[in-house]
């Protein structure tokens, strides 16, 4: 039987692809720092807990044992693909990992700088077989990192300026990233998964608006005091200038692109971001 590893396990990508995946016969492996706290979040059959940690070699040999398949997730705090992605890649190749479905981003191909960019390129150089998902901002930080900001002060808060963006919604990522594992044919091949529609996020407020009944603004905040803000909530440096980097593709007119990649594989259109704030209208209100 198959067995597929998926690191970012509890994360807002890698937990749907483990929900889709657990749907085709396979042997599914959650790659976690945390087995027990993972079993109490992560439901399902046919999945086994195995520690893993991205910092701690002393966790990988196990957890790559008798792997085919790997779908890999950088961790956020994790910027340096030398030190910190690169011996993890060589350990999966050693143990016969057939082929890695990397989650990427969108331009990885063109910003040489971002470690996405370092990921790909060292995956090729190690020979081994791979699926890069490129995909454009999803949805789904609005409800995650952004939750508080829409739902206590009713504000989108982003340096993004009036620049659009492709959004995506991960469990149409997950939904393709679960065919480039179960199906043939998806090795050497790179996606760029994008929405239907490119959004300004006054128009992404206006979308809130009339779903959640409630009035939501785009307070358009200037780099410096995004940075001030994530920073004064803790978030990590390296995770906020990431996220910077993202807002700032956006303000420049760069995240606007639209790819038939998702319909194409999929068969259906992608999500829409109305549909999006809908389904998860109950995490605002």
């Amino acid at each position: 039987m198959l067995k597929i590893m998926v690191t970012g396990a509890t994360g807002n990508v890698g937990f749907e692809v483990i929900r889709l995946l657990q749907e085709h016969n396979c042997h599914i492996c959650a790659a976690v720092r945390n087995p027990n706290q993972a079993k109490q979040q992560i439901l399902g059959n046919n999945i086994d807990f195995v520690q893993f940690d991205f910092t701690n070699s002393d966790t990988w040999t196990n957890a790559f044992e008798k792997v085919n398949k790997l779908f890999l997730v950088r961790p956020p705090n994790l910027a340096n693909v030398r030190k910190q992605i690169a011996p993890v890649l060589n350990a999966a190749k050693l143990s016969g990992v057939e082929q890695v479905v990397f989650f990427s981003i969108q331009g990885a191909e063109r910003n040489r700088i971002v470690p996405h960019s370092k990921i790909e390129r060292y995956i090729n150089k190690l020979g081994i077989p791979a699926t890069f998902l490129r995909a454009g901002f999803f949805m789904q930080n609005l409800s995650t990192v952004h939750r508080e900001d829409i739902k206590t002060r009713g504000e989108l808060f982003m340096p993004a300026g009036k620049g659009i963006t492709s959004f995506i919604d991960v469990r149409d990522i997950a939904a393709v990233a679960v065919r480039a594992l179960i199906e043939n044919g998806h090795s050497s091949r790179a996606y760029t998964l994008t929405g239907s529609e490119a959004l300004t996020y006054y128009q992404v407020a206006d979308i809130f608006t009339e779903v959640l009944g409630k009035p939501i603004r785009y307070a358009k905040p200037s780099v410096l005091n995004f940075i001030f803000q994530m920073r004064a909530r803790g978030l990590p440096m390296s995770y906020v200038l990431v996220m910077v980097g993202i807002y700032t593709t956006a303000r420049l007119g760069l995240a606007g692109n639209i790819t038939s990649d998702v319909e194409q594989l999929l068969g259906r259109p992608p999500l829409t971001m109305r549909q999006y704030v809908e389904d998860y209208r109950h995490l605002w209100l």
